[in-house]
């Protein structure tokens, strides 16, 4: 394993740097202190072919200017809460609007948009960050620490540990957009899905959470025994032309930590592995992609990449019945998520 550490920029007098981690068998992930976005993954296709298989850009400028929290950390909320607001012991909070009326991944300068201390460690990075009392109106001095790890079974593992000192809301998720063809050579449409859900949130004209949870038998949500994602971007269900044709959905894990989710391009033989001890999964296969810019010479478009966001049921501020995303004064947040890429 090496970490290599090279100038990516500067926001005003902060510099931000980039670190590759490298193992044995030549997989590589890139990483900036800015977002902890992950810029690059370098993985080998069945014929030995290293390709990047996430979307990202090569300058911090496109970064900067960057509207979809590509390869980002997002927080302190992942996903919406309704009406930007929330109430905690009986005391209101209201934060950035910066969707529609309602909040999302963290406001108008969330964890997606701050630089990160970082630190290089023997097998990967560990970035961390202060979000102080209000920032973006949430309550509480948060202390976050992110730690990006990669090892020689071709596994990038995400560390999540937190703790606060008032009552918050905390739910964060790495916002990557996996397209296992190689060099976004074509679009996701044609990966195949394999989720442990039998179930989902039900999601309102905002893609807020109703607060019904829907059975996936007989639905394009149905990837018990794998789907494809075209399947959700050509159906006419309701709830998949909510969305823009495809999928936003959080989907309720019915495993942890035992290959429950798991993405596939066959033409290229990629897998990625995903597991979790969070309790949803929102999958979100890139419908809201504009044809405008590009990712390294490649046009934008959707369903160019997929997101496996891995997090507490959205907006469960809102809904006593979903798993609580409150974080007490000296508790500690401690969350992992493990990628790993194999062939087929």
């Amino acid at each position: 394993m090496e970490v290599l550490k090279e100038k990516f920029g500067q926001i005003g007098s902060q510099p931000v740097h980039s670190f590759t981690l490298r193992n044995d068998h030549g997989m590589e992930v890139t990483a900036i202190n800015y977002g902890c976005i992950i810029t690059k993954m370098i993985v080998p296709d069945r014929d030995g072919k290293f390709e990047n298989i996430v979307l990202g850009h090569d300058s911090l400028d496109d970064y900067l200017n960057d509207p979809y929290f590509l390869g980002a950390v997002v927080g302190r909320v992942a996903g919406r809460l309704k009406g930007g607001s929330f109430e905690l012991d009986g005391k209101n909070f209201t934060l950035a609007q910066n969707d529609n009326t309602n909040h999302l991944h963290g406001g108008l300068k969330g964890f997606d948009k701050v630089v990160w201390d970082a630190k290089v460690i023997d097998d990967g990075v560990l970035f961390s960050y202060l979000s102080r009392d209000g920032e973006e109106g949430y309550p509480g001095n948060l202390y976050i620490e992110v730690t990006y790890r990669l090892n020689n079974d071709n596994e990038l593992s995400i560390q999540y540990r937190a703790q606060t000192d008032q009552k918050t809301l905390l739910t964060v998720t790495n916002h990557s957009y996996f397209n296992l063809s190689g060099n976004l050579k074509r679009d996701v449409l044609n990966h195949t899905l394999q989720l442990k859900s039998s179930r989902l949130l039900e999601l309102d004209e905002e893609f807020l959470p109703t607060g019904s949870i829907l059975d996936v038998k007989d639905t394009p949500f149905d990837f018990t025994k794998g789907g494809t994602v075209k399947s959700g971007a050509e159906s006419d269900q309701a709830q998949n032309v909510l969305v823009g044709h495809g999928y936003d959905h959080p989907f309720i894990l019915d495993a942890n930590h035992d290959h429950e989710i798991v993405l596939k391009d066959l033409e290229s033989g990629r897998t990625l592995t995903v597991e979790t001890d969070q309790p949803a999964v929102v999958v979100y296969s890139g419908n809201s992609l504009k044809a405008e810019g590009e990712f390294r010479g490649v046009p934008c478009r959707k369903y160019l990449g997929i997101c496996l966001e891995t997090q507490a049921f959205p907006d469960s501020i809102h809904h006593p019945h979903f798993p609580s995303m409150i974080l007490d004064k000296g508790e500690m947040y401690s969350s992992i998520t493990k990628y790993k890429f194999g062939l087929e």
